[in-house]
């Protein structure tokens, strides 16, 4: 097993060669922020206009929905800039038969295949989502104690956690089909949902966005910690599930690697 300090380092570093690279072209940088801002005037609309023909969406106030979006816009950001990026290249390196440079590596192949590609523009929702929280929070007029800021930062991890084990779950099908590039549009569809709480979905639907693609714990529950909504007895399950799905795809992954037939077939 790697040394702590080297399992820190290596992200980092990847993470300072794909800045050094993403920085040659900082028109990119614009381009982001308006679309940043215009998918943000668009979800604030959409918002407005709900909120014309009601007081409150199934228990949840204007400023609690502002926190769900908030967060919302703040992970897809995070699943854009660092998880998105490394499952895509690990398409790509299967497809090409390219696999096998990564996988002579002396690291952790899961690992290194996990954290090769970051997009730091896509860090620009990260940080608009933050401030849309932060208005809510505000707006909300409730303190956030160290509980639930606890309890925030808890929620985030563990849910990113979960995305990245669904993203690395879908991934893995790159092993037996190798046209796997329409499980971007799949997911950013299907992700649309997490806008909302989960809770006003019906029954089966909360259910699927709860543990099949795990919108609740990655949107909903952090939003919750900060509205002072959230039940403890939720966040052990979250960290129970989150647990779960490291093991259970992490053993599909190497299952996997199995049925690589590399460069050379």
């Amino acid at each position: 097993m790697r040394p702590a300090p080297r399992l820190l380092s290596l992200p980092w570093l990847f993470f300072r060669i794909n800045a050094l690279n993403e920085l040659q072209y900082r028109v990119n940088f614009f381009m982001q922020l308006i679309q940043s801002v215009l998918a943000l005037f668009t979800a604030l609309a959409v918002l407005a206009l709900v909120f014309s023909h009601t007081e409150e969406l199934a228990g949840w106030s204007p400023p609690e929905l502002l926190a769900v979006m908030g967060v919302h816009i703040a992970v897809g950001g995070l699943i854009r800039m660092a998880i998105q990026p490394n499952m895509l290249r690990l398409i790509e390196d299967v497809r090409e038969g390219t696999l096998d440079y990564a996988l002579t590596k002396p690291e952790d192949a899961q690992l290194l295949l996990s954290i090769r590609e970051f997009r730091i523009w896509q860090s620009i929702d990260v940080l608009v989502g933050a401030l849309v929280l932060a208005t809510a929070v505000r707006w909300h007029g409730e303190a956030v104690g160290i509980g639930g800021a606890l309890g925030f930062a808890a929620a985030v991890v563990l849910g990113a956690v979960m995305i990245y084990c669904f993203w690395l779950a879908l991934t893995s099908g790159v092993f037996w089909i190798v046209r796997m590039e329409f499980i971007v549009e799949l997911f950013d569809g299907v992700y649309q949902a997490g806008r909302w709480p989960v809770t006003i979905y019906p029954g089966l639907l909360r259910v699927a966005f709860t543990f099949l693609v795990p919108l609740a714990f990655a949107v909903t529950v952090p939003a919750e910690a900060l509205t002072g909504r959230l039940a403890w007895d939720t966040l052990l399950a979250a960290a129970t599930f989150a647990a779960f799905l490291v093991v259970a795809t992490r053993a599909l992954f190497r299952f996997a690697l199995r049925h690589y037939s590399g460069a050379s077939a």
